[in-house]
């Protein structure tokens, strides 16, 4: 019972700004500080003698609670995110960290849980990402934002547009976007690999043929410009093509005109081309293996997207959408990465780009039981060649320490400067903010 506690161990407990409780062996709460109180809503009369899931309602009660794992194994667990359901039925995201209480004896008396309310962060995290996010592209690096600012001209120009970059760095969901901000919205949106295909096939494919324009032809068939028609036809890995097929489609652009394989009718095309390469076409043309004519009718509108290593500050947003992703895809549960993965993430070298580093996520997916990604959970073959590879970067110049920075100033901006809003609305103390402040030389 509370009054079994010294008055000045209550007072110790009622200054600290995490939530903090206590229970016996028999998992009934038998302390209960304000800051308890002010998160569950709960009174700590009201929360004392009665089952801790009978307040907290959490959302890994029963089947794999912090506070009987530490009890189970005596061990602490740390830096577990679950969601609580507060006396009013509000959903609460808090950090939990639990430990057994050993007497001097060396026997398990009960437990110790401290946590923290995550609301606050959680909603300005929520908040990026909606500023952050357009037609399902998550980026803040400055280069992306400046293409996102351009997307609606783009596609209300109607131009042929050309999207350069490295392999996974999400190509088609820009060209994928300019269609959707588009006037040609609700028309055929086709995409043809390019890189895939023979010269034959590719012809055949994007013209289709009439009966007997070959042995197999027994039927007449649609090629993809026809399929697109009135919309747009998203050819990628267009540097791929060979010198005769990039004759082909050079009349195509020119005069929108085409003749199906086999057939003497020309037909017209109505579509809007958009082409993608992970190739530099002007250095193409220089080099002689791609015509300069068609490079030009291509390159009405050429977009350049950066590597994922030339935006690490997308790195954590990214991590936080794939999560929520692949939570929904296996139904699970998994809050976050440790400290140790993000900084490990940050630094590597991603020759994948965004694709690989959903890769990542998604096999850590199917090795974690856990509710945070640790790095045991991350490919060996990645960590292994990080380990050879790994970038040193100075922390002030660490996309992770300009997002805490960004974060905190956002926090003082919302909260008119007031300090003690701020650092509530973030979640930490007053201290620990006036500390940060003067690590990220904000103004103090």
């Amino acid at each position: 019972m509370k009054e079994h506690y010294p008055d000045f161990f209550q007072r110790i407990l009622d200054s600290i700004a995490d939530g903090v409780f206590t229970i016996d062996k028999n998992r009934k709460i038998t302390s209960f500080n304000r800051a308890a109180e002010r998160i569950t809503g709960f009174t700590a009369k009201e929360a004392i003698d009665k089952p801790c899931y009978d307040v907290f309602h959490a959302s890994t009660c029963p089947s794999s609670c912090a506070l009987d794992e530490a009890l189970k194994k005596g061990n602490e667990v740390i830096d577990r995110q679950v969601t609580i359901v507060n006396k009013a039925g509000k959903n609460i995201p808090i950090n939990i960290n639990a430990s057994p209480l050993i007497d001097k004896h060396g026997d398990v008396i009960g437990g110790v849980e401290t946590f923290r309310d995550l609301s606050a962060i959680e909603a300005l995290k929520k908040e990026i990402q909606r500023r952050y996010t357009f037609e399902d592209i998550i980026s803040k690096n400055r280069e992306i934002l400046r293409i996102f600012d351009t997307l609606p001209d783009v596609a209300e120009s109607d131009s042929t547009v050309l999207i350069e970059g490295a392999s996974g760095t999400g190509k088609e969901l820009f060209a994928r976007a300019i269609h959707n901000l588009s006037l040609r919205r609700n028309k055929p949106y086709i995409v043809v690999n390019c890189g895939a295909l023979p010269d034959n096939l590719l012809e055949s494919e994007l013209f289709g043929y009439v009966r007997g324009a070959f042995t197999d032809a027994h039927r007449d068939k649609q090629g993809r410009f026809a399929l697109a028609e009135g919309g747009t036809i998203f050819l990628d890995e267009i540097g791929d093509i060979t010198p005769v097929f990039q004759i082909k489609l050079l009349r195509v652009l020119q005069k929108r005109e085409y003749e199906p394989l086999g057939s003497t009718k020309t037909m017209k095309a109505n579509v809007r081309v958009i082409s993608a390469t992970n190739l530099s076409l002007s250095e193409q043309v220089q080099n002689g293996k791609f015509r300069q004519d068609l490079f030009y009718r291509l390159n009405v509108v050429r977009i350049v997207l950066p590597p994922l290593s030339q935006r690490r500050e997308d790195i954590p947003l990214l991590v936080d959408h794939f999560i929520n992703v692949f939570n929904l895809k296996r139904n699970k549960k998994i809050a976050g990465v440790s400290d140790d993965v993000m900084d490990f993430l940050m630094c590597y070298p991603f020759s994948g780009n965004v694709r690989e580093l959903e890769n990542i996520i998604e096999h850590a997916f199917v090795l974690c039981h856990d509710f945070v990604i640790g790095m045991n959970h991350l490919p060996r073959e990645i960590v292994s060649l990080a380990g050879e590879k790994k970038q040193q970067i100075p922390e002030e110049k660490s996309p992770l320490f300009a997002l805490e920075k960004s974060m905190i100033e956002e926090a003082l901006k919302k909260n008119s400067g007031v300090r003690s809003a701020a650092a509530k609305h973030l979640g930490m103390s007053t201290v620990t903010l006036w500390r940060k402040m003067k690590k990220f030389q904000i103004a103090l």
